[in-house]
């Protein structure tokens, strides 16, 4: 297994595991329960760098030369930044305002989400990227890593915990209560 940044010729399969993470938001976004927009919609934005999707926040798992997961991780500071592409991409194609709340901020790396191959699921892999962004993030570059667990998922909260997160707060985004955890030194 290898993990490393994401590429642009990475951007199909990490464009398809983002929609099984985020499904629900993403036709939010667009305005439609339409699999395929949503994933076309994804796909565009994770090939264009510089926004909150794009490739270049993306850390990828090969597996003999596959990509088999993806995590999604920006800094929280700079998502407004990343979001403003996002936003005129939705306007212009979908002709809808996108302003959901804040899910990060300022002073922590942000896991957006994971996504894995559905023929893998089950072997660790979410776990396994996780822990690998727990090394890079928390213990080499001493920052904050922050993420969103849902209420309906304690077994992720579980997951989350056992690797070292704490409960640091709520959130709401797209309707949904959410819990705010952190891993730090």
């Amino acid at each position: 297994m290898l993990i490393r940044k994401g590429t642009v010729e990475d951007a199909e399969p990490i464009a398809n595991y983002l929609l099984l993470a985020m499904e629900e938001i993403a036709y939010r976004f667009i305005g439609q329960r339409d699999h395929e927009l949503a994933l076309n919609f994804l796909l565009e934005l994770v090939k264009s760098p510089g926004n909150q999707y794009s490739f270049d926040n993306n850390w990828v798992m090969e597996d003999e030369g596959l990509v088999v997961a993806t995590a999604l991780v920006y800094d929280g500071g700079k998502l407004a930044e990343l979001r403003a592409p996002v936003a005129r991409f939705v306007r212009v194609n979908y002709g809808k305002d996108f302003n959901p709340e804040d899910e990060t901020q300022a002073g922590e790396y942000y896991i957006d989400c994971i996504g894995v191959n559905p023929n893998q699921q089950g072997r660790g892999l979410g776990s396994k990227i996780i822990q690998y962004l727990i090394e890079e993030y928390v213990v080499r570059r001493n920052s904050v890593l922050g993420l969103l667990v849902d209420d309906d998922n304690p077994k992720a909260k579980k997951l989350y915990e056992r690797l070292g997160f704490e409960v640091v707060g709520e959130k709401w985004l797209m309707g949904k209560h959410l819990e705010h955890m952190q891993l730090k030194k």
